[in-house]
């Protein structure tokens, strides 16, 4: 059995992209940004206080940041790179062309924050005393500044992918840099990253001390002052940030915050929301007047239900920008907004690279219209995993065999009743291929190896016109 084939069949390509980037903000967030610059605030608070133990805890903190951050965020980190370029390189590479020198930079950036990283873990016990104290907590808020200022850059990409601004009329790379989500969404990513550190740190101190201890008496009032300090400045930024959110983006708000099915459960959610932020505020509150009646278990709750707003506020954010990657520019399946008309007047099979037929004909209706699946569909949708093209007429036309005029006509139209996906694009000749692709994926009744990467095995032979692997 070819294990990955089956896996990324099953997965698709949204999903495996979303697994690896949401992992690395997860990280990134709390673990890079935010808990460096409460590290350096330990730090510099146990040298104030002659505190050896807060310095100690500081560092031990800072140990398990160092290990997380350079393993797994950092190979998350590429993994977003190497995912981008293989499942959507037509987006990626309009915004290398348009962020150049800023991404440029913060390659730079991001090669100090490495090395910072290093000297400011290796170097703690041998920087201990006098001068060489204070160019190591220099160190620390140099990295704090470097790890923020990756954020800022990545920040302007993100936000320009929902909203262009003026981009599209001026071209102008500044417009692009500073668009109207720019500050907004620069505000509430800081605030929750440094939200996210407290919250972190405020459960793994339990493991650095003893319980009873005066240390861990301070070490949680401490947090406890500093999650209640962002908690105010997150919320701020979140309606700054929804409230620059463009309109067209906003009407997919029910369905990007649950499913489609489950829509109607929007305010029910928001509640929730509301209510885990009433929790931290809570908890935070108690720690600050009683820091010792907290149990170590009650601050696990806010840290995992903090990754969960996190991780469901990336999702969301992803598809709010939907039927586009790049907003008023691009659509998610990689078709420029200028391309469309060309496409679905010549046939997007005329100007495409990796296919093997270039018109549809009868003999080779079906590995056309499979061309057109991995061309159109595939960065969105399977064909028999998570997602799938056969799930989602089966729940419109049922288990017998689809009628050919109606999934014509719903394909042709699906962008109007679904905003958020784009109109389809190719000629009739291509609309009639995939069509006839879909039913024989339908007619197998099974998921095929290599479906989303190579193709699919169905009768009749070949000779006939039908594609194989």
């Amino acid at each position: 059995m070819d294990f990955p084939l089956y896996f990324l069949d099953g997965i698709g390509n949204r999903l495996m992209f979303a697994i690896i980037a949401i992992t690395h903000v997860l990280i990134n967030h709390p673990l890079a940004i935010g808990a460096y610059p409460l590290v350096v605030a330990l730090e510099f608070w146990g040298w104030r206080k002659g505190r050896a133990d807060i310095d100690e805890l500081a560092r031990k903190v800072t140990f398990v940041l160092f290990l997380v951050t350079t393993t797994l965020g950092a190979l998350t980190g590429v993994g977003i790179w190497l995912g981008a370029a293989l499942i959507a390189p037509f987006g990626i590479g309009a915004l290398l062309r348009i962020f150049f020198w800023a991404w440029f930079i913060e390659w730079f950036v991001f090669i100090a924050e490495v090395v910072l990283v290093l000297i400011y873990w290796l170097a703690w016990k041998r920087w201990a005393e006098g001068r060489m104290k204070k160019l190591h907590m220099g160190v620390g808020v140099l990295l704090a500044v470097m790890s923020w200022f990756t954020m800022a850059v990545i920040v302007a990409i993100l936000g320009f992918m929902m909203g262009t601004g003026s981009w599209t009329a001026d071209q102008n790379f500044m417009s692009a840099f500073f668009n109207p989500l720019y500050a907004p969404q620069l505000l509430f990513r800081t605030a929750y990253a440094m939200l996210g550190a407290g919250l972190f740190v405020w459960f793994l101190q339990f493991f650095f001390t003893e319980k009873g201890s005066d240390l861990r008496r301070r070490a949680v009032r401490f947090i406890s002052i500093w999650v209640l300090a962002w908690t105010p400045v997150c919320a701020i930024g979140a309606v700054w940030y929804w409230g620059r959110v463009p309109e067209a983006a906003r009407a997919n708000l029910d369905v990007a915050l649950m499913t489609q099915k489950y829509s109607q459960w929007n305010d029910s959610f928001l509640l929730i929301v509301g209510s885990i932020v009433g929790l931290v505020l809570l908890i935070a509150l108690i720690g600050t007047i009683r820091p010792k009646v907290i149990p170590h278990f009650v601050l696990i709750i806010p840290f995992v239900l903090s990754l969960y707003m996190l991780g469901h506020f990336e999702r969301a954010r992803e598809f709010l920008r939907k039927p586009h990657v790049v907003a008023d520019y691009m659509y998610s399946n990689g078709v420029r907004m200028d391309e469309l008309p060309v496409f679905q007047r010549d046939g997007m099979l005329t100007y495409a690279t990796y296919v093997r037929h270039r018109t549809v004909t009868e003999s080779n209706k079906l590995e056309a219209g499979e061309d057109m699946f991995v061309l159109a569909c595939s960065r969105c949708h399977t064909t028999t995993g998570v997602n799938a093209l056969t799930d989602k007429f089966n729940t419109l036309y049922g288990s017998d065999p689809w009628d050919e005029a109606a999934l014509n006509a719903f394909i042709e139209n699906m962008h109007l009743s679904r905003t958020y996906m784009p109109p389809f694009p190719g000629n009739d000749k291509e609309l009639g291929a995939l069509v006839a692709y879909l039913q024989q994926l339908q007619a197998t009744k099974r998921s095929v190896l290599g479906a989303q990467t190579r193709g699919v095995d169905v009768p009749p032979p070949r000779a006939t016109g039908t594609a194989s692997n």
